[in-house]
Parts: structure tokens; sequence; C-alpha cells
């Protein structure tokens, strides 16, 4: 199986998201020599208006179909810290303190009971983040859905000069690589349609190991960086930049050859990633299940790799002592380093082939 079957096309997805995005771009003009006005970053996580002193940093996502399996198991309580790690962890990639997150739940019906659960979650994760919620809007649209949609916008702030481009990321620079959990908010398509042809209609009910079944192992909450980030390695708005990162890549949809040349200045850059963290073992599981190529896994899921730093080689031992004393999960490690190929390399981490991409 590949993400296509699942019914998700990441080619015609990334040509309509360019598409958007060149539409997007006519609007700049109408903000010229006005507060607000953008700056351009072709492939970027985040977009950048410019508030005279600072820039102010806005992006949106949502919990995709990971929100089915929370349905299929009747648990919403964890759903929230998906939700903000996929707007937040793309805010982080441009340096952008997020200050505030609103949220648009499309429903079918109301669900009083769920809402709650899901609002709650999503309060906990923003107020670890020291994120606030001002607002958001909850649709019934019995006629238009079959399952609810919950999408966020961030909003953040970031001073100019400790604004990331990736302008200066070339050859030679160092890959530090923070450990992700199972799968984020993306790829679970493939992974519900994985384990309905294996398992059956009641795939979520069936045993992943004596402690979980494989449900609850895929509604996993996504691990967040933006904090820990903020406070170890960028500094907050007020604050100063402890390391001088040259660019982040958060390791979503597309995997890591559709994120991680995002941010590089020049196309004939590439990368040599033969440390990878190793994937979880549901991720394992479903590459024998599905039949799923190891490049296709790497294109659809993080695999065990879900953001990455790049930073001059001489900061790299330090940068991960310092993630690791401050987070043991993050397990902060140099995975790679960035090359003038023009291709990313993987050494994969499910057999140690090597992939290119």
């Amino acid at each position: 199986m590949d993400y296509a079957s699942s019914g998700v096309n990441i080619e015609s997805g990334d040509q309509a998201s360019r598409a958007a995005y060149n539409n997007a771009k006519k609007t700049f003009a109408s903000r010229k020599n006005l507060i607000g006005a953008p700056f351009e970053q072709d492939g970027g996580f985040a977009g950048a208006l410019d508030m005279g002193d600072f820039l102010l940093i806005q992006n949106d996502d949502g919990t995709g179909t990971k929100h089915e399996i929370a349905d299929r198991l009747g648990q919403y309580d964890t759903l929230g810290e998906d939700l903000a790690a996929m707007v937040v962890d793309d805010a982080i990639c441009v340096g952008g303190e997020v200050i505030s997150l609103t949220n648009t739940l499309d429903t079918p019906s109301v669900d009083p009971e769920s809402i709650d659960q899901l609002t709650a979650g999503l309060a906990k994760a923003c107020s670890e983040q020291k994120i606030i919620i001002p607002g958001g809007e909850i649709a019934e649209l019995s006629d238009a859905l079959n399952k609810p949609v919950w999408n966020a916008t961030a909003v953040g702030i970031v001073k100019k000069d400790k604004f990331i481009t990736g302008a200066d990321i070339q050859a030679g620079d160092a890959i530090i690589g923070l450990a992700g959990r199972v799968i984020r908010s993306n790829g679970a398509s493939l992974a519900r349609k994985i384990c309905e042809k294996a398992f059956g209609d009641n795939w979520h009910e069936e045993k992943f190991d004596d402690t979980q079944s494989w449900g609850e192992v895929l509604l996993t909450p996504s691990k967040i960086f933006h904090r820990i980030l903020l406070d170890h390695v960028l500094g907050d708005f007020e604050g100063t930049r402890k390391f001088p990162v040259k660019g982040l890549a958060h390791i979503t949809g597309g995997g890591v050859p559709g994120n991680l040349p995002r941010i590089f200045p020049d196309k004939n850059l590439g990368a040599d990633l033969d440390n990878l963290h190793t994937p979880h073992e549901a991720l394992k599981q479903l590459i024998k299940l599905g039949d799923v190529s190891e490049a296709e896994a790497y294109r659809t899921w993080n695999c065990g790799t879900a953001m990455m730093l790049i930073i001059d080689p001489s900061h790299a031992e330090t940068l991960c002592q310092t993630l690791n004393n401050a987070d043991p999960e993050l397990q902060a490690q140099v995975v790679g380093q960035i090359t003038d190929t023009g291709n990313i390399n993987i050494i994969s981490q499910f057999s140690h082939n090597s992939l290119t991409f």
C-alpha cells in the first residue's frame, strides 16, 4: 500500500499548495508600504508580516483523520496536543513564539461531552506552551460532513533579527534530529487503511501489545517542541539566541524528503541522513502489514525524527547535550549533514538500506 491508495495524493497536494500560495502572493502588493506588509518566503513553514519592530507569524493546520481514531475510541482528551503541535511547531521553524491559537471545529453533529474533552486537552497543551486561546468556532454542518474536522490558526511574534530563513544553510552543516513518538497528525489515513485491511472494521480494538490496542497506539499524542526550543535554543521574544541555529524543519506531511528541502536556500543543497531515530514499533509493523516500501514510509511519516535543526557542526554536540538535559525524551542527536548533491540520502532505520530522493 501507499499514501495515494489510502486517499491522499502527496503530489497533487503539493501542486495545490503551490497554486494556493501563488494566488495568496497576489494579495501581497495590497499591503505595500503599510503595516503588515508580507515577507515572501516560498516553501516556508509559516507566513510573516512586517509590524515595524517585529514580525507577526501566522499559520494553519489541523488534526486530519487522526480525529477518526479518537472517534472510534471515544477518547478525545489528547487530540488537542496534536492540534497544537501541528501549528506551533510550524511557527517555531521561523523562530516564532506563538502567543495565541484559535480553532474551528466543523462537525456533523454537536456532542458537548466530546467537545469538552477536545477543548480541555487543547487548553492544557496551550497552557504548557504559554499560549492563550482567545476564541474559536463550532459549526454544525449535518448536510456537509460525516466526520468532524478540527483546524487551528497560530499567531506568533519574532524580532526581525531573530527571524529564521535558512539563508545561511550550507554544505557541511550538521543536522540535529529530535525524536517523535508514533505518528503526528499526518499519515493517519495510510495507517488506518493498513489496519483496516489487516484486522477488519474493528481494527482499533485489535491488540498491539500487552498494554495497548492499535487504536490507542496510533492515537498517541504528538510531542510539542515549541516551548522547549524557545527556552533552551532560540530564546523567546525578549530573550537572546542561545545557539546560532540556521534552519528548522518540522517533519509532518511529506515526511523527511518533503519537509527538509523546504528550508534550503539553494536547490543544489541536499542531505546525507545516516543516523535518524529508530521508528516506533508500530511503524515497523505497519510497513509489514501493508507491504509499504521504506521509501514510501519516509515520504509519509516522520519515521522517528519529528523535528530537525541545522547548525554549524562546532555547536552540534553542545546543542544536543543541552536539549537532552532539558528533556531526555527529545533524544537529540546528530542525524546527518547538509551536502551539495541536491539529493536527500537516507539510511533507512527499518533495514539500513540506502534510499535516495
